[in-house]
């Protein structure tokens, strides 16, 4: 059969049907066939007619990757040509029993500080764990606790090298029922690691905050006219913008209030530097705490709150002040410290 001549008879019949119906004031029911879809029947990447292909449906935003901080290698000589002969790390470990379950020890035996400073360690003394008691690497060893509640705050020192002497709290009694700081006297310089009290949710404890913020640094400063000192810990303050992921969303948080910000500022205003800041001063995305939630650290939205502050007399010996951010066993990451003494 002809199919062209098919076609025109068809459609000869269906003009002729629909003419029909309109002269008697019918309604028309017959339908033309339908158009095909554009693009219905092309095979995916080609058209076969020349025609684009059909547009895919847009897809939402990907999520930008996470900024990460490489840590860069670590610089054991001073500018003015020093060996470091000084390593010190600080760890706020969030809980020393369960950090020691963790391994967190397998990785300080691996970075192998001379002193090894921890805050945070929610631990009485009488509760400590063996592993950590019987390390033969660090046969002087010294802890300070909450004397009020259980498991909360508490701050230890651990050192291959005996202290000349060891001093503990800041010499206020308002201030010494936390277990927040030690003090170790070594022949040309202190050694201060503290666990600084958080403002808190709500800023319940923003005025005690700015009262310690006060009285700590009238001891340093003592401290600091007899022989410059190292501070490290946990300072519980992002002192910059750059010193934390989203600085619009926390200035009246606790840990970026003004007030906090403040008192660290008035801390390098009383001649102690930041060490990080001093080798690194544009480094982004360099951080020593994230929160458990909403997978945080894997993302890089974190703080820096853990610091090594120097006195004015030991700048020219420092080397290098490190953040090991790679370090995993608590809510914080390690920092280490080389310097020529």
């Amino acid at each position: 059969m002809h199919f062209g001549l098919c076609s025109s008879r068809i459609l000869c019949v269906r003009v002729c049907a629909v003419s029909f119906l309109r002269v008697c004031g019918l309604k028309t029911t017959l339908s033309m066939p339908k158009r095909a879809k554009k693009n219905e029947e092309a095979v995916e990447g080609e058209t076969g007619n020349g025609a684009e292909p059909a547009k895919k449906e847009k897809k939402g935003k990907e999520p930008e990757a996470p900024i990460l901080y490489e840590d860069p290698p670590d610089k054991t000589s001073s500018k003015d040509g020093r060996a470091s002969n000084m390593k010190i790390t600080s760890w706020n470990v969030d809980g020393l029993r369960a950090w020691v379950k963790k391994k967190g020890l397998d990785w300080v035996r691996k970075e192998d500080p001379d002193v090894l400073c921890l805050q945070e360690t929610k631990c009485a003394e009488k509760a400590l764990p063996s592993e950590i008691t019987d390390m033969p690497e660090y046969p002087h060893k010294y802890w300070a606790g909450s004397e009020e509640k259980e498991g909360y705050s508490g701050v230890a020192m651990l050192c291959k090298t005996e202290p000349l002497r060891v001093t503990y709290g800041i010499g206020k009694e308002e201030h010494g029922k936390e277990g927040r700081v030690i003090t170790a006297e070594f022949p040309s310089f202190f050694l201060v690691t503290a666990y600084v009290p958080n403002a808190s949710r709500g800023l319940v404890r923003l005025d005690y905050r700015k009262t310690w913020d006060v009285d700590f640094r009238a001891y340093l400063s003592v401290l600091d006219q007899r022989k410059p000192l190292v501070l490290c810990g946990d300072l519980n303050v992002a002192h910059q913008e750059i010193d934390l992921k989203n600085p619009k969303g926390n200035r009246k948080n606790a840990g970026f209030t003004p007030e906090e910000r403040e008192g660290f500022t008035k801390l390098l205003e009383a001649g102690f530097t930041d060490s990080f800041r001093e080798l690194y001063p544009e480094q982004a995305n360099a951080y020593t705490f994230w929160t458990y939630m909403m997978n945080a650290r894997a993302k890089n939205v974190g703080w820096r709150l853990d610091y090594f502050l120097l006195s004015s007399a030991l700048l020219p010996g420092l080397c290098d002040s490190k953040i090991r951010n790679t370090a995993m066993g608590s809510d914080h990451c390690p920092i280490t410290l080389y310097l020529a003494v």
